[in-house]
């Protein structure tokens, strides 16, 4: 039975019967007493609880659900009651306008459904509400929902005789609610997105809620906990099938759930010992902030001060600056001052750019200004940090508000090409980890070979409880592959003496570090592959296979803009692909479908165009990628922001 046209009857909860097939069109389970329960599948599963010729829809998906409610002889939706904000739950709501139902939903989630416009922003910063350090985390729709209650947790809601009990269930979504029902004298459960048939998770990327800190995770973990004191018979979840045997599923997901937890929260002394790790190599100099690496390399250090910056000062004077962000413009300008007068300081050359984020950079300007300074950085950080507006990651520049939002990059290097400076010589490889944007800039200083890693690995590379691993981001388009392993397995290969890391650390000997940093990033991602219901854990985790280029695009009003949508296949084999292009009114893509094929572990690029009308409103507009995949329907995923103004040169107009 296709999910387009059927509608299934939920598995009994008292004993197992066999389907009975009604004209074709729907199967039949009764449910002890209870055969008026049923569930449809598009870009979600939509539960329709029915009464006589009324209906309470749990969900709504697209909204073809409304087109066969009258194969089950519904005539009226009083009830539309939405577990969580996710557009995938709700794209469909324009549907409902001829059936005039009430909408409910999670009182903690009521701005992301009336108020969707606040959560995408053209120039996003750190601070803002359900982001990781500007890159949202929520998905709410395209356009306003308009609610007519709201719940909080412990609510009882009651629809002919039945009484709902609203459980708080946040974890894949910041309010998301379960609802549950009484049947046959045992609890059920509309779980939402709180988990999959088999112990599985829907997706990572919308429990990740800060920058490796985990406090979605712990709360997914809490409602895993609180639903399975219940004992529920069964879970209706928002996506695949229903779950029987809940409760053991429910404790073996938590057991999942608590194992990735201890691995994926920093793998080092983070708010108790890192500052006591964080540098005892470094000597101390006659500048106070100054400490000396090794004879020709210098740093900042003093008591919990974690700046980007090292200085290697060559014997004629000149100098090249590793990173250069969080020092702030006094203290830089006074040090490098002290440093002309007593070390010997000329002329600053270059500042070699570690990695996409732009705390790495913040004061590059200065140098720049100040000191001539040209920037340096491989090819595949470059673009990102000239051009942050074209892309939704974490942490980039125009996030800081520092009062420039893109960094001109002078020399772009191509991976491990080697270049000599001052007797020197140096190689810059890509080293992706924590991002996918980053670099490891190696090479001998004072018979040592250093690395220069940006914010891969901090640590005591003496403890061996330390993995060194740093913030776990998948907002930094940081699958595990194009990550943390293969940066793993480069300093496996590289063998440094000497780490200089981000933040001030430095790491000295650090072979076993680096050992035990390759397994565990070999072991966190097979916990995710654990947990993940998809063919390949990477469509789970990665916010980014379905990705516009620039994904905030302005458009003057009456104009049109290029689009590059990307397309990824994780896979061994050919996909087939369809993407629906949702725009709101005002704004028009062409085309506006999309069916191709990408071939084996490869991506696809394809050209759209943007256009707004001459009475197109100034504002931010979302546009929304409805994507099927192989068959399978994911729904409105993925999206981009246009932003329309009268007059545009190119630049975000808000």
């Amino acid at each position: 039975m296709t999910d387009r046209l059927k509608l299934l009857m939920v598995a009994c909860l008292l004993c197992v019967c066999s389907v009975v097939t009604v004209g074709g069109q729907m199967g039949r389970v009764p449910i002890g007493s209870e055969s008026n329960l049923f569930v449809w599948s598009d870009t979600c599963n939509v539960y329709v609880l029915r009464d006589g010729d009324a209906a309470l829809l749990i969900d709504l998906g697209d909204g073809s659900v409304l087109d066969h409610l009258g194969e089950i002889g519904v005539r009226r939706v009083e009830w539309v009651l939405f577990t969580h904000h996710h557009r995938e739950q709700c794209q469909g709501i324009a549907k409902l306008a001829g059936w005039k139902p009430q909408v409910a939903a999670p009182e903690i989630e009521r701005a992301l459904f009336e108020e969707p416009a606040r959560f995408r922003k053209a120039k996003p910063t750190l601070g803002d509400a359900y982001t990781v350090h500007g890159a949202s985390y929520v998905r709410p729709p395209l356009e306003p929902v308009r609610l007519d209650r709201t719940f909080k947790d412990l609510d009882v809601f009651t629809w002919h005789g039945r009484e709902f009990r609203c459980l708080d269930t946040k974890g894949n979504s910041p309010g998301a609610m379960s609802y549950l029902l009484k049947l046959g004298g045992h609890w059920v459960a509309f779980s939402g997105d709180v988990m999959l048939d088999g112990a599985k998770m829907h997706t990572w990327f919308d429990t990740e809620w800060d920058y490796g800190f985990a406090k979605g995770l712990y709360e997914l973990i809490s409602s895993v906990s609180l639903l399975q004191s219940y004992d529920p018979a069964y879970l209706l979840p928002s996506h695949g099938e229903i779950v029987d045997r809940a409760v053991g599923q429910l404790q073996e997901y938590q057991n999942k759930l608590r194992r990735l937890a201890k691995l994926y929260v920093r793998g080092y002394a983070i708010d108790t010992f890192g500052a006591a790790d964080q540098d005892t190599v470094s000597k101390p100099t006659p500048i106070p902030d100054i400490w000396q690496v090794t004879k020709h390399l210098y740093k900042f250090k003093k008591k919990d001060f974690w700046p980007n910056f090292g200085i290697l000062i060559s014997d004629s004077g000149h100098a090249l600056v590793f990173d250069c962000g969080l020092i702030g413009r006094d203290l830089l300008a006074r040090s490098l001052a002290a440093l002309q007068e007593q070390l010997g300081l000329k002329k600053i050359d270059a500042v070699l750019i570690t990695h996409m984020h732009g705390d790495h950079f913040l004061d590059v300007p200065y140098l720049r200004d100040k000191w001539g300074s040209q920037v340096w950085t491989l090819k595949d950080v470059a673009d990102v940090c000239e051009h942050p507006e074209r892309y939704d990651y974490a942490a980039m520049i125009p996030a800081y508000q520092a009062g420039f939002d893109s960094l001109h990059v002078d020399h772009a290097f191509e991976r491990g090409e080697r270049f000599e400076w001052e007797g020197y010589t140096f190689t810059v490889d890509w080293m992706p980890g924590q991002t996918e944007f980053g670099c490891c800039i190696h090479g001998q200083i004072d018979g040592r070979h250093i690395a220069f890693t940006g914010d891969n690995l901090f640590g005591d590379s003496s403890d061996p409880q330390q993995t060194g691993h740093e913030a776990v981001v998948a907002r930094n388009s940081a699958i595990f592959e194009e990550g943390y392993l293969y940066g793993a397995e480069h300093l496996q290969k590289l063998r440094p003496d000497l780490i200089v890391a981000g933040h001030s650390w430095v790491i000295d000997r650090p072979q076993q570090m680096i050992e035990r940093f390759a397994a565990w990033a070999r072991e966190i991602r097979d916990v995710y592959k654990s947990l993940s219901a998809e063919e390949d854990y990477r469509y789970m985790f990665d916010p980014y296979w379905v990705r516009a280029e620039p994904y905030r695009v302005p458009v003057t009003t009456g104009q049109t803009a290029e689009v590059t949508l990307h397309v990824r296949n994780f896979l061994s084999r050919p996909q087939k692909h369809r993407i629906e292009v949702q725009a709101v009114r005002g704004v028009s893509v062409e085309p506006a479908l999309l069916e191709n094929s990408v071939g084996p572990q490869s991506a696809e690029e394809f050209r759209l165009k943007v256009s707004t009308t001459p009475d197109s409103k100034p504002g931010v507009y979302l546009v929304a990628f409805d994507v099927t995949l192989d068959g399978k329907r994911y729904g409105e995923w993925f999206d981009m922001i246009v932003c329309v103004d009268r007059e545009t040169d190119g630049r975000m107009p808000y």
